[in-house]
């Protein structure tokens, strides 16, 4: 027997520990090389855990919903096996085995019939055993934690059909996921560590919106990705951070940091919620080089897989709320930034250009920012600096 541990990924240094999800294996089966074998939740990305070899999954140490930490050993492959045995999957159990099996039922019937039957070899009741499956459910992974010594935290799943309340109306109660509550974290902590303040100010999209129409075919040509309209704004937003460098600054105790580099965040929806990867250095990046890694990470982020580096870091944030239709809002600072721009939908709206009214393609821009570290004129000066930019888009190329 040639035994190969599964191993938990290297975790950032701000991730402190992660949570399993479900194993795609059961003890006995065998896996092939670099097949996944579980995922494993962070508070900011959720991370696949490939088979280091071939051959049997001889054992899981840590069964669903476990809390685990960097490098902890998960479960083993026997690597010199290339099939499993019928009962392999409770050979691994150290426990000496009861006399004959009776399948005893869980209380409340809330154990899997292989895990009840376990239970019953092992003289244990439900109450000794955490359910990590569904609404609760003692899986067979769950008592062979518990048989080991591992036995996992119990997830608290959401029911299969909604709880009624007293009054007869439907309701129903869902854990939030490890990245929803480090969501919440965060934005709690902003509003309640930064002095938020937000100014506004609108922008006419119309030379924007014509350079991309002249080219936008011969881009896509050119460098394989669409023309959109957020490296116009990322652009723009460097554009600002140069020549007010304290919007690009953060607090670190009673310092004052000034970032000698431009690591902007896009926030981006995905199936798990909000998250925010960071465009490194843009300002060395083409409006190409943007579009794609843009592009990029939004199918990670929609395939779920955004890692940790990807997320880790950035000095200003931007957050487009104008996909979704979003008219006006004020942006939270994403820690420990100390400021982050808001875009909106952009909508024809009457205006008044040389004493007329014009119709022309309006987008209001909203920037929030810590007022201990930035003053109103540097936040409006900055807005400005972004709004003259979009407006007339030579400015990003002569740097003016």
């Amino acid at each position: 027997m040639a035994i190969v541990d599964v191993k938990v990924p290297q975790l950032s240094e701000s991730v402190a520990e992660a949570t399993m999800l479900t194993w795609k294996k059961k003890a006995g089966e065998a896996v092939a090389q670099d097949e996944i074998l579980i995922e494993i939740e962070t508070d900011k990305v959720v991370l696949e855990v490939p088979a280091p070899s071939a051959g049997v999954l001889a054992e899981i140490v840590v069964g669903d919903g476990g809390m685990v930490v960097s490098d902890q050993v998960i479960a083993k492959i026997d690597s010199a096996s290339k099939a499993a045995a019928p009962a392999a999957a409770t050979a691994q159990v150290a426990a000496p085995v009861a006399a004959k099996a009776t399948t005893a039922p869980a209380a409340g019937g809330k154990a899997m019939p292989s895990a009840a039957k376990l239970m019953a070899e092992n003289n244990l009741s439900a109450a000794e055993v955490g359910g990590s499956g569904k609404d609760g459910r003692v899986t067979k992974g769950d008592v062979l934690a518990t048989l080991s010594g591992t036995a996992p935290v119990a997830k608290v799943a959401a029911p299969a059909t909604p709880q009624i309340s007293s009054g007869g109306r439907p309701e129903e109660r869902v854990p939030m996921s490890r990245l929803r509550a480090r969501i919440a974290e965060r934005l709690l902590q902003s509003q309640q560590t930064n002095a938020i303040l937000t100014t506004f100010n609108e922008v006419n999209m119309a030379p924007v919106m014509g350079m991309r129409s002249r080219y936008k075919d011969q881009f896509e040509k050119e460098h394989g990705v669409k023309l959109g309209f957020m490296s116009f704004f990322v652009k723009a937003a460097v554009h600002a951070l140069k020549k007010y460098p304290i919007l690009n600054a953060s607090v670190d105790g009673s310092d004052i940091v000034y970032h000698g580099y431009f690591d902007i965040g896009i926030a981006v929806g995905s199936p798990r919620g909000l998250v925010v990867p960071i465009l490194r250095d843009v300002d060395q990046m083409s409006l190409a080089d943007i579009e794609k890694k843009i592009a990029d990470f939004g199918n990670k982020a929609r395939d779920g897989k955004l890692t940790l580096d990807d997320l880790s870091g950035g000095t200003f944030s931007i957050s487009n709320g104008g996909i979704f239709g979003s008219m006006l809002s004020t942006p939270i600072i994403n820690p420990p930034q100390s400021a982050i721009l808001g875009i909106h939908a952009t909508k024809d709206r009457a205006v008044v250009e040389n004493g007329q009214v014009v119709v022309r393609p309006i987008n209001y821009l909203a920037l929030s920012y810590d007022h201990r570290i930035i003053d109103g004129r540097e936040a409006v000066l900055g807005l400005v600096a972004m709004k003259e930019a979009l407006e007339d888009p030579a400015r990003l190329l002569l740097d003016i």
